[in-house]
């Protein structure tokens, strides 16, 4: 282990309402009392993640974030929207900006960072920003952390990402078994990826780059073969039948939801029976 991160930044009802994800900063008591509590029995660094606050126009990690450093937090990531906003319209990087200038730890900002230019803007900016975190690009387009190494925008063919879903699965039953319950596990784990990977929208068929993650939401489209099609498609029974291909047929009363529901087609029946 590395280190031990605090994720404070979660904007899930179930969470928040609990007290935790993006509402545990309302209470920086609290907030101070578990981080000291944390960094003094652990043998590697703690690291915390906020959002910019819980309302939206209200901001607030910039009251917290310089207190952190006195609590044994040794670095601080930070999502440039508030709860509120969860992960619509665009991240305000200046304010992350702002906040890794009034900053005594590395500062790693957060927030649309799906192409090398992303990333290439926030080094433009000459700011105090340490780095970027890959969040919700790299549920969309694993291969994000290629495309930024290497500075291109990879035209992933459609077999070439099944491959990649062949190899998650086999991690998965590898880890979990090959039983009914191994399988369930993995097909739950493959169906909520899934959920994100459906967004992609192949390089060859848009009309300009970089494409922009506020843009993932095409409006349905053909791909270059049937399984370019298929992968593009929003609705939960076609991500079933992915999972079918990989993992053989799904029980009789076999029902799926997405964690993230805004995943999801709306005009869907997310449920499916084989």
């Amino acid at each position: 282990m590395d280190y031990v991160d605090i994720n404070m930044g979660c904007p899930i009802d179930l969470i928040c309402n609990r007290g935790m994800g993006s509402a545990l900063p309302l209470r920086p008591n609290k907030v101070q009392g578990i981080v000291r509590s944390m960094s003094q029995v652990l043998s590697v660094p703690l690291t915390v993640k906020l959002r910019m606050g819980y309302d939206t126009g209200k901001p607030t990690a910039h009251n917290l974030i310089p207190k952190l450093p006195g609590w044994g937090v040794a670095a601080v990531t930070l999502h440039g929207r508030s709860r509120q906003q969860r992960y619509t319209k665009t991240a305000d990087w200046e304010y992350i900006a702002k906040c890794a200038t009034e900053s005594a730890i590395p500062l790693v900002g957060n927030g649309d960072a799906f192409s090398y230019e992303d990333l290439d803007a926030v080094r433009r900016a000459g700011t105090n920003i340490s780095s970027v975190m890959l969040a919700r690009g790299a549920l969309i387009k694993p291969w994000l952390f290629t495309e930024m190494k290497e500075r291109r925008h990879w035209d992933i063919s459609a077999s070439e990402r099944l491959d990649m879903l062949r190899g998650f699965v086999r991690n998965g039953l590898e880890h979990w078994g090959t039983d009914d319950m191994g399988v369930a596990r993995t097909r739950g784990f493959l169906l909520e990826w899934l959920s994100f990977l459906h967004r992609y929208v192949p390089v060859g068929l848009l009309e300009r780059v970089p494409p922009r993650i506020q843009e993932q939401r095409p409006l349905s489209f053909s791909g270059r073969n049937d399984l370019e099609t298929l992968m593009a498609s929003s609705q939960a029974s076609d991500w079933v039948k992915i999972s079918e291909m990989l993992l053989g047929p799904v029980p009789a009363d076999f029902h799926f939801t997405p964690k993230h529901k805004s995943n999801a087609d709306p005009s869907t029946v997310i449920t499916s029976e084989g």
